[in-house]
């Protein structure tokens, strides 16, 4: 280093034999300037084997001021032109290790001693000498002996110094990024064009054949020296910090590789499970043992049966006689209230279709406020959460943080075995690319690099890059030795000739990758530059403008990669906007596969609901039937209807102000969708019913009947829904507030338009019917359609049902319900969801940005390679928020660099937190601007100046490392605001301007520092699970700094704001998951009039979501915002699934009920099966079955992932639960059963039942004999 090397200048050069001869105390060996080697050479030391001489009083006076007091009163073997050059050369490391007395100490010993030692001949033997231009002889090579303890000493004193600006070591600039003392001395010593103008060969023992040579006996001073003088602070010092008190690991408990959670699931369901089987078998055991006993008896006795004796199995086959016999008050009012809703609907249908559509229009006024949500920040993170505020305080004292440009140059020539990426052609190429980045010129601004550019010295921009080891200029690219200087740099980063423009070290990590295996830089795989440009605020014109540079930059990159290609490389990218604009494009591909995969659902349903009054049969006997009998039209109606209610919903609360998120708009109909149809199906299949059961009523009457019985389902289903998804409305998540606030609605409003709306549409319908017209097209009558085959009306008369609906009542329920059957769906079941809660520690957290962009991105090849390549972590501010360091109190609560800081301060936790980076993901030094200053004030750097005087220089009390009487108040101000404006450069390093012109808000008429930061960096982040644990440790960190001085520092990273979800998602997803069972258990209690019932319904909507949170760990389903609001999805679709069956087990139909041939709870879950099982399947598990097909051809790998994989765990767990598990549980533990009012109709429907039975046929129908 140019500074450095400087410090030997001083020293003398020339060519004779042995020119120290005399090895004696009291002997010199250089002496003086001889002159220069040529003429842009420096002055050289002259090779002097005289005796050591008194130094006049003013060389004396200048040793001592430079060198100490041990000066005072010795002869000396330099004069006065030396020690001048030593001062000066000097200052510049001093200026970088002052803030460690020890080091500083040994540093200016080691030279204060080879210069002027009286006993210099003693370790000092010159071995080489030249001739100047001068014509004087000069010392051109010589050996330098000093202990191995010095040397070491030395080393071990300055290795951990830190150099604020940079937030490095100052190692890197006064070593060479040294790793040990041989490399350091050797640095020092080396001839070189920026280094030493002599070789300096520095030896722990003298040649054999310089007899009077020894080690210099100097004793090094430490860095814990117990000398409090020399002792130096803790940033610079690891040894004397305070211990840290050590992490509670976080770490979930393990058994092995099983989670705690899991290893427990295991042990109980294994022991249950044993339980079981040995009570299955002792049941076993103990009827043969009573089979065979009776069987004995029975030979005694007699065996005919007597008269009184009943029929065992005629008796046990009467449904009907453990029907319900008790009304429930609650249902009773709400079959009356849904009764009048239909007959009003169904009499008055044009005003009661209007009224929907002029409420539903008034709603969707609302869409002239209707806007998306998608800035990321604004989406995912609550503006009263902490890390919102944080940002906003950050971007508002310090401007927003950096716009990175980031580029990867990958050689893949070689998959199995990877080629370097370093050649001169490659890096010659890869010059003239940055040097095209550099000239490139906006469209719409006509802007270039340097315009939008960070300039840290304000000339230069920052580009991290190779080249910068070259000064960006290929001219400094020599063929014949571009790898020696590359090692050089990599190795000693912080070398004159290696710093870039910007003058920031640049470490191997930043800017090369992939050679971890051999440790050689040369053999990297991976190049990597990074452009750093200024950021504005959002919507400004200076953000646009560049943004307006970044668009003229992705075009260029995507220019360079078919170039790159051609080179047999790989060139991958990034800008500031590419993932916004990514997610957008993602959203527009989605549209298409969603929209495919509604009109599919909208088709199905729409025939599926003609198909229930419809058989092959009955088509085939007469094809006119067809046309009269199918829904068809109803389908389409209903599906608009659910439409309405989406529109009516986003109108409503776009109004309100609250915006629509991608979330919505893709969700939202899906899930009211399922909701809709699935109520469409039931109230049309139970009107069919009721048209088969009481013909001769009114269609009016026919459709009260129909909703009095269907409605308090709806409203089952709708109430528990629409408060399950209102509950996450208090989350302050944006995502899922306005999900939350948005479905409730949707749910609500598509409830009440279908027990009103859709109710007077199927009351015209069929009127049509009756009136033998054409579905779809009204105005045609059909004549030659068959009345007697229609089923409803005044014209009833089939002779078949359903095929599906046979199935059930026949084959499905009966064998379901099985007393073998429903042990095994019982421990099958539940070993499914032990299996769940086992599996839900294994989730993941985190959403991975690869899966957030189209699977065809460019972003793609990008993360991949920073995940494989990039070495170096984000930077990391950890920031003070009204901490007034103008008063000494807060100074030591801060500082590192001075002797009475606090032994926990600011500095001093971060310093000791990254010697424990594995969990504190912290690397490297932190920048002080507080330790910069202060050390910018020492008057021996002559940095800080008032007109031509020296700060400090004649202050009482004197610039000092203990803070006593350091500035405070307005004088702290005063001197600040003169320091934030001082330039940065070789001379001054401590300077403000450059690297801390951002880091303290100085406020001159409140005399305080509202805003300050102190920045470090993170480790490599790798992987979600990296950066969540970086963020929840700099939290730890920041908190333990301010709850031990009562200050308040927070921590800032770039990449927090998006990670901030994860510290509280756990709890939040238990806490909403939670409350939402609660009310599904207190709601269906309520409704069904059963607790009993109500749990059952609760705990198997409970086991649906495990099972899918386990599904979630097998299919790499992380846990974020998505999933948690898929997960509140899974809650409301699973009571949808749910309600139903739990309704009609509790007011089992009295037609249906008395046909089965069990008894009890057993009679009660058929008749659920049979009376809404084909509903519950035909209407919402087909339906959505389909839907999510569609989207398995998605090309975004976000909804591949997070909907398409828990949607179809959705489907099909909450189908099986609903038409397998929950029939069963019921009849094990459902609570008693109510009568259905709509069932109990005295004579009249007593008669209608009977007719209904008399038109299926007895070998078809569930008999006694059978």
């Amino acid at each position: 280093m140019r500074l450095l090397a400087a410090i030997l200048a001083f020293i003398p050069l020339t060519v004779a034999s042995k020119p120290t001869q005399i090895h004696e105390e009291g002997r010199c060996a250089i002496r003086g300037h001889c002159g220069r080697k040529s003429i842009f050479g420096k002055n050289l030391p002259c090779p002097d084997n005289g005796k050591a001489s008194s130094p006049s009083p003013e060389l004396r006076e200048k040793l001592t001021n430079l060198c100490g007091s041990k000066w005072r009163d010795t002869p000396v073997c330099c004069d006065e032109e030396q020690v001048d050059a030593l001062a000066s050369n000097l200052g510049t490391p001093d200026n970088l290790i002052k803030s460690c007395p020890a080091c500083r100490e040994n540093f200016f010993n080691l030279f204060c001693t080879f210069t002027c030692s009286p006993d210099q001949s003693l370790f000092v033997n010159v071995t080489r000498t030249d001739q100047a231009t001068s014509g004087k002889e000069v010392v051109d090579e010589l050996d330098n002996v000093w202990s191995e303890e010095y040397q070491s000493g030395f080393y071990d004193s300055c290795k951990n110094v830190q150099y604020g600006a940079s937030g490095g070591k100052a190692m890197d600039f006064i070593g060479g990024g040294a790793k040990n003392y041989t490399q350091f001395l050797k640095f020092l010593g080396d001839k070189k064009l920026l280094g030493s103008p002599f070789q300096i060969d520095f030896r722990t023992s003298p040649p054999a054949d310089d007899e009077g040579m020894a080690p210099l006996a100097e004793i090094p001073k430490a860095c814990d020296d117990s000398d409090q003088v020399y002792r130096c602070s803790c940033k610079d010092c690891p040894v004397v910090c305070p211990e840290l008190p050590e992490i509670k690991e976080q770490s979930s408990c393990r058994v092995g590789k099983l989670p705690c959670v899991s290893f427990a699931i295991v042990i109980i369901y294994g022991v249950c499970l044993l339980l079981l089987v040995t009570a299955i078998f002792g049941h076993v055991a103990y009827r043969r043992h009573k089979e065979s006993k009776n069987e004995r008896l029975r030979l005694l006795q007699d065996t005919a049966p007597s008269d009184d004796e009943d029929e065992g199995d005629i008796v046990h086959h009467a449904g009907m006689l453990d029907r319900p016999h008790r009304n429930y008050y609650l249902n009773a009012i709400l079959d009356k209230a849904f009764s009048k809703i239909g007959s009003f609907a169904a009499r008055y249908p044009a005003i009661t279709i209007a009224s929907n559509v002029v409420i539903v229009g008034l709603l969707s006024i609302g869409w002239i406020r209707f806007s998306v949500e998608r800035d990321p920040v604004r989406l995912w993170v609550s503006p009263n959460s902490a890390a919102a505020q944080e940002k906003d305080f950050f971007d508002s004292n310090f401007g927003p943080f950096y716009r990175a440009e980031q580029a990867f140059l990958v050689n893949e020539s070689s998959i199995s075995a990877p080629n370097s990426v370093l050649n001169y052609e490659t890096l010659s190429w890869w010059f003239d690319v940055e040097s095209l980045v550099s000239r490139l010129r906006s469209v719409e601004y006509g802007l270039t690099l340097d315009d939008v550019c960070f300039k840290p010295t304000g000339s230069a921009c920052v580009v991290q890059s190779v080249t910068g080891y070259y000064q960006g200029d290929i001219d400094n690219f020599d063929p014949s030795d571009w790898k020696d200087h590359l090692k050089t740099c990599s190795d000693s980063p912080g070398l004159q000739e290696c710093l870039p423009e910007f003058q920031n070290p640049l470490r191997p990590g930043q800017i090369l990758g992939g050679y971890g295996e051999s440790n050689n830089v040369l053999d990297a795989s991976a190049l990597v530059t990074t452009w750093v440009v200024n950021n504005h605020e959002k919507g400004s014109e200076a953000e646009a403008r560049a943004a307006d540079w970044e668009k003229m930059f992705k075009s260029q990159m995507i220019a360079l990669q078919d170039e790159a290609s051609e080179r047999g490389l790989r060139l991958s990218f990034s800008t500031e906007r590419s993932l916004e604009e990514e997610l957008n494009k993602t959203s527009n591909t989605d549209a298409k596969i969603i929209v495919v995969s509604y009109v599919i659902m909208f088709v199905y349903a729409s025939l599926a609901l003609g198909s229930t009054s419809m058989t092959v049969r009955s088509i085939l006997n007469n094809p006119s039937n067809a046309l009269v009998q199918s829904k068809f039209g109803l389908g389409v109606v209903g599906i608009l209807i659910v439409l309405m209610s989406v529109a009516a919903s986003v109108g409503l609360f776009s109004a309100a102000g609250i915006k629509a998120t991608l979330i919505i708009a893709e969700v939202i109909p899906f899930l009211v969708l399922a909701v809709g149809v699935d109520n469409i199906f039931l109230i049309v299949h139970e009107f069919e019913r009721i048209n088969v059961s009481h013909p001769d009523d009114e269609i009016d009457e026919r459709i009260a009947k129909a909703l009095g019985r269907m409605g308090p389902s709806i409203l089952l289903s709708a109430i528990t829904e629409t408060i399950a998804f209102a509950m996450g409305a208090f989350v302050g998540m944006p995502a899922v507030k306005n999900f939350a606030a948005y479905a409730a609605g949707a749910v609500l409003i598509n409830a009440a338009l279908q027990v009103t709306m859709f109710v007077s549409i199927l009351a015209l319908n069929q009127r049509r019917v009756e009136s033998l017209r054409a579905d779809c097209f009204p105005c045609i009558s059909l004549r030659r359609a068959n009345p007697v085959d229609f089923a409803g009306g005044q014209m009833y008369g089939t002779d078949e049902e359903g095929i599906l609906q046979r199935f059930i009542r026949k084959t499905y329920a009966p064998n379901l319900l099985g007393k073998k059957v429903r042990t095994f769906i019982v421990v099958l079941f539940v070993t499914i969801f032990c299996a769940g809660i086992a599996l839900i520690p294994e989730v993941q957290l985190g959403l991975d940005q690869r899966n957030a962009v189209p699977s065809d991105s460019y972003l793609i090849p990008f993360f991949n390679d920073l995940y494989a390549y990039f070495g170096s972590g984000p930077p990391v501010y950890f920031v003070t928020r009204h901490v007034n360091m103008t008063e000494r109190v807060h100074q030591k609560q801060i500082c590192g660099g001075f002797s009475t800081c606090d032994d926990y301060s600011l500095e001093f936790i971060l310093e000791q937190e990254s010697k424990r980076s594995e969990v504190s993901y912290i690397s490297g030094g932190t920048a002080s601007w507080f330790d910069d200053f202060f050390y910018w004030l020492d008057p021996g750097s002559e940095c800080c100046k008032e007109g031509r005087e020296v700060c400090f220089a004649n202050r009482d009390p004197p610039w000092n490392i203990t803070l006593w009487g350091m500035p405070e108040g307005e004088e702290f101000i005063h001197y600040a605001s003169k320091w934030i404006q001082a330039p940065t450069d070789a001379e001054c390093p401590q300077g403000g301007q450059a690297a801390y012109s951002n880091a303290v808000v100085i406020d001159r008429q409140d005399v305080d520092i509202p805003a300050s930061h102190f920045r470090t960096m993170h480790t490599p982040l790798h992987s979600q699970e990296d950066l969540i644990a970086s963020y929840k440790s700099a939290r730890r960190i920041a908190s333990s700094i301010s709850e031990e001085h009562d200050i308040d520092v927070f921590p800032y990273s770039k990449h927090y704001i998006f990670f901030d979800q994860y510290v509280t998602i756990v709890k939040l997803t238990a806490i909403l998951l939670s409350v939402a069972i609660l009310v599904i258990l207190l709601v269906t209690s309520i409704l069904l009039g059963s607790v009993r019932t109500g749990l059952v319904i609760a705990v198997t909507v409970v086991m649906i979501v495990t099972d899918i949170i386990g599904i979630m760990a097998l299919a790499g389903v992380s846990l974020n915002a998505i999933s948690l609001v898929n997960l509140v999805i899974c809650v409301g679709i699973g009571v949808e699934f749910c309600a139903h069956v739990g309704r009609a087990f509790q007011f089992p139909s009295r037609v249906v009920l008395e046909k089965s041939k069990l008894r009890g709870r057993d009679a009660r879950a058929w008749a659920a099966l049979v009376n809404v099982g084909g509903s519950v399947f035909s209407g919402i598990t087909i339906t959505k079955a389909i839907g999510v097909a569609v989207l398995a051809f998605t090309r975004s790998k976000i909804f591949e992932i997070y909907y398409f994989r828990v949607w179809v765990a959705l489907v099909v767990f909450a189908a099986t639960h609903a038409l397998i598990f929950l029939p069963v549980a019921l009849s094990f533990f459902g609570g008693d059963g109510y009568i259905d009012p709509e069932s109990e109709g005295g004579l009249e429907g007593d008669l209608a039942s009977r007719r209904y039975r008399a038109l299926l046929p007895e070998d078809d129908y569930d008999s006694e004999e059978d």
